[in-house]
């Protein structure tokens, strides 16, 4: 069974203020709880495809957590992004085999405000180019809801594509070939140089969900997305795009990172 897209993280200092901006662009947001021997808390939008944002904020200073080193150097934005496994212990075994050192399964859970508890493993890559994993211990619909949670004002329905910036594409490339092994259902293309965008990238296919690695070339102007990302914040995800098929919306959206909190948001029609 194939890796597919489980959240993505989008680290923040005020999370009351970021849930209301959230709900003023069309998203429906839920509030997700406490994490029990951490000072996080966080919020969701999940939508229809299952993917999820999480808005994670700390009640205190947790130096050495490299997510709130991110927020706390850089201010707002998304800082790591989730696959779901079909099995964290055999999916990190599988890595290991084929020379990917991830670390895991480490334990975890969340605390919902209704007492429910939720308990999940999850497993940490050997480099920030990669996705962190987040598999089910308890039903995945107590920590993604389903039904009416799911539907935005806005039209948002799914992840099309997930942008992640890299040092060495060749390299990054060779480290998703032995997380991802012959997974049914992933597919990873050949490298080409993007056209005006002093970048060189390759796709992968998750399910519905598109990774765009993107490794700026060298001597390119240093304001693009990609090389601003790795030079601020290092490899990882800098950009989503959103599909929706609402007839009544607009072709193409991207809301201001002011609004965003950092994170570079846009919605298409798909």
């Amino acid at each position: 069974m194939a890796l597919t897209l489980d959240h993505i993280v989008i680290a923040v200092k005020d999370l009351e203020q970021t849930i209301t901006d959230y709900r003023a662009l069309g998203f429906n947001v839920l509030q997700g709880g406490e994490h029990p021997g951490r000072p996080t808390y966080n919020a969701l939008v999940v939508l229809a495809d299952g993917a999820y944002f999480e808005l994670i904020a700390w009640r205190s200073p947790s130096p050495g957590d490299r997510w709130w080193e991110l927020l706390n150097q850089h201010g707002d934005g998304i800082v790591d992004f989730a696959l779901l496994p079909p099995g964290t212990a055999a999916t990190v075994s599988g890595a290991q085999a084929r020379g990917l050192a991830y670390s895991g399964p480490h334990d975890g859970g969340r605390l919902r405000p209704d007492g429910e508890r939720l308990q999940w493993q999850t497993a940490r890559p050997p480099s920030t180019d990669l996705p962190f994993l987040c598999g089910d211990i308890t039903p995945r619909a107590l920590r993604v809801p389903e039904g009416d949670a799911r539907v935005h004002p806005n039209g948002a329905r799914g992840v099309l594509s997930l942008s992640i910036a890299v040092q060495n594409l060749d390299a990054s490339l060779a480290r998703y070939r032995a997380l991802l092994g012959e997974a049914q259902g992933t597919h990873i293309g050949t490298p080409f140089v993007l056209p005006g965008a002093a970048a060189r990238v390759a796709t992968l296919a998750l399910g519905a969900t598109t990774l765009v690695l993107t490794q700026p070339i060298p001597g390119a102007a240093p304001h693009t997305t990609q090389a601003h990302q790795l030079a601020k914040r290092g490899p990882g995800p800098f950009a989503v795009v959103l599909g929706t098929g609402s007839p009544a919306a607009q072709p193409h959206q991207a809301w201001h990172r002011e609004q965003t909190h950092g994170a570079a948001i846009e919605l298409v029609v798909a």
